[in-house]
């Protein structure tokens, strides 16, 4: 449960680092979405800067602000130092699996039978969400 709630205040830090900055993108652009194909500049930049906090704080820190505050931290399963392979996959590869196919539920229910509580976005990482002395 610590989890969700971590990931919600981490996206309250992404969402709040996406404003500060790319509102200057929208003076440069006087308040037009620049289309690049099916998606806006703003967009494509959102998601890197998305997946970039996530990927980065956790390789840097073995955490976010999120689990920072509530005491977590993301740890291979053989206890070796975290791989950029590790948060790659972890990171963007399950989490996107999350916000793919999140509203049928079933990936949530991943986790409540596993015994080490590990979401798919852990499995496909080889990590483990262990809580702070």
């Amino acid at each position: 449960m610590d989890e969700i709630w971590a990931y919600t205040i981490d996206l309250i830090v992404v969402f709040s680092i996406n404003g500060i900055l790319l509102s200057p993108l929208k003076v440069v652009t006087n308040g037009t979405e620049m289309n690049l194909g099916a998606w806006t500049l703003a967009g494509i930049l959102g998601v890197i800067i998305l997946y970039g906090y996530f990927v980065v704080m956790t390789k840097y820190f073995g955490q976010t602000i999120g689990k920072m505050i509530l005491g977590l931290k993301v740890i291979r399963k053989d206890f070796e130092p975290l791989q950029w392979s590790d948060l790659i996959f972890r990171e963007v590869v399950g989490r996107f699996f999350y916000r793919v196919l999140a509203w049928t539920g079933i990936l949530y229910l991943v986790v409540a039978f596993d015994q080490r509580k590990r979401g798919i976005h852990d499995m496909i990482g080889d990590t483990i969400v262990i809580h702070e002395k």
